[in-house]
């Protein structure tokens, strides 16, 4: 029985090894679970990454092994003297008599799915010369009759693209430069336009799967947006309580609160970012080594603060245009370092009531006094600055989830940039996101379209971070 003939186009990443097979595969397929690594030969099987858009599948990509004897196979062939149109049938005939032979293990696990109708895409790292052992590959490849396309890596800075570019015009019907590590979403797209070409029947495929894959790109915005407006929203609205035996609270009740109060936001952000990295397919990366929380900042930092945080002039402004604040007299008491904003802390007295100060989360209230049972209460949060500063972390965490290719390995090291804040908040947004903060800070129960709306703001900010045609706005490379 025959097996069904797949509707999608298929692809064999092939060539020397260690010259970036992997990371290719892993940016094209957007999977950090390909297997990378400096060692030559870290591949020993063909494996399969098929890229999928609501369970559907755009296209496949094999990562394969390296060629190890090349000559030696490309000798086995010209044994054979065929004519063009017979050349194939020899290179199957090589894979049949030598399907056990260990010598030639990693030639046959590349060549399988090429010669089960997989496009090749032959890589070679432009940093380095080229030379005349890679004819053998290309010329294996050449006898396979399928359609193949070039891809100049850059491992290094050095620069021998233009010799790589002469020698590979020969044999290959298309050159394309693409680097795994710095590729973007137009890039991306780019190299997929250039997959299209290489067969006819794939054109309509491939096109309508970049249309699929750049509305993929904006759900996966928009569901960012989703998580981080529920993230704000319940960190903000929480309570936490804690029994008292007494009517009176002692000072390590009322610590002891605080801390639980403290650490069950710090879980909320922590459960919000491997949702960011789940949406953006980066479950191997925090695995390996979380992405966030910040090293050294903490959520209640005030390096935290003094990044994402409003200055006291900033929530000044924002709390009396959106109504927070009102009548004349306004007392400002500078507290000097302070838990949330260093040496701009400050508490507003006089007319404005329960507006804390910047080392105060939520008033300590005990409860329950009527009914015999006591009980302390944090929350919810009425922090003014809070919901900036958790929200600028969110917005920081997705930018560089988006950005990061799922081509990288190691460790990930956030060099925070002071200047991040500068480039998302002014002051109209602040007066759009107070008046939903203090919705949040309300207790009352919020409907289901202000949640929506908040997280379209959201997104349009997200958007605004990522520039046109799907390609990230230059950030600071912190990896």
């Amino acid at each position: 029985m025959k097996a069904a003939i797949s509707t999608y186009p298929k692809f064999a990443v092939v060539g020397h090894p260690n010259k970036g097979k992997s990371s290719i595969v892993a940016s094209l397929a957007q999977d950090d679970t390909v297997q990378i690594s400096d060692t030559p030969g870290t591949t020993t099987k063909k494996r399969s990454f098929p890229f999928k858009v609501d369970g559907k599948i755009l296209y496949e990509l094999f990562d394969t092994p390296g060629f190890q004897r090349a000559r030696k196979v490309l000798a086995w062939l010209e044994q054979h003297d065929v004519s063009a149109n017979k050349k194939h049938e020899v290179v199957q005939q090589f894979i049949n008599q030598h399907k056990n032979d260990p010598q030639f293990n990693d030639e046959i696990e590349l060549l399988e799915p090429i010669m089960e109708g997989a496009g090749i895409i032959y890589v070679v790292d432009g940093s380095r010369p080229y030379g005349e052992e890679y004819e053998a590959e290309m010329e294996i490849l050449r006898w396979t009759g399928q359609p193949s396309m070039a891809l100049i890596n850059h491992i290094d800075e050095t620069d021998y693209s233009e010799e790589w570019k002469r020698a590979l015009g020969h044999y290959f019907r298309m050159v394309r430069t693409y680097n795994p590590m710095s590729a973007n979403i137009k890039d991306h797209i780019s190299i997929l336009e250039s997959m299209a070409q290489l067969k006819e029947e794939w054109i309509s495929p491939v096109k309508a799967s970049i249309k699929l894959f750049e509305n993929y790109q904006e759900r996966m915005l928009q569901k960012s947006s989703e998580v981080i407006a529920k993230l704000v929203y319940v960190s903000v609205s929480v309570v936490e309580k804690l029994p008292i035996p007494s009517d009176e609270a002692s000072d390590e009740e009322k610590k002891k609160i605080e801390d639980n109060y403290k650490n069950r936001l710090r879980r909320l952000e922590e459960d919000t970012q491997k949702k960011i990295e789940d949406i953006w397919n980066h479950e191997h990366l925090r695995k390996q080594q979380p992405l966030l929380p910040f090293k050294g900042m903490d959520l209640f930092s005030e390096e935290s603060a003094s990044i994402f945080g409003l200055t006291r002039k900033e929530l000044l402004v924002t709390a009396a245009t959106s109504g927070a604040i009102t009548g004349a007299g306004i007392d400002l008491l500078f507290a000097g370092h302070t838990l949330l904003l260093g040496a701009a802390a400050g508490a507003v007295v006089g007319t404005v009531g329960a507006y804390f100060g910047f080392n105060e989360l939520s008033e300590v209230k005990i409860l329950g006094k009527t009914l015999g049972k006591h009980y302390l209460q944090m929350g919810p949060m009425e922090n003014r600055n809070f919901p900036y500063i958790l929200l600028g972390r969110a917005i920081w965490h997705t930018v560089q989830v988006a950005k990061r290719s799922h081509a990288k390995r190691g460790v990930v090291n956030l060099a925070m940039d002071s200047s991040f804040k500068e480039r998302w908040l002014d002051e109209s947004l602040r007066k759009s996101l107070e008046n939903y903060h203090k919705k949040f800070r309300s207790g009352k129960e919020l409907e289901a379209e202000v949640l929506n709306e908040y997280g379209k703001l959201i997104q349009k900010i997200l958007e605004g971070l990522i520039g046109n045609e799907g390609s990230l706005k230059q950030l600071p490379d912190t990896h």
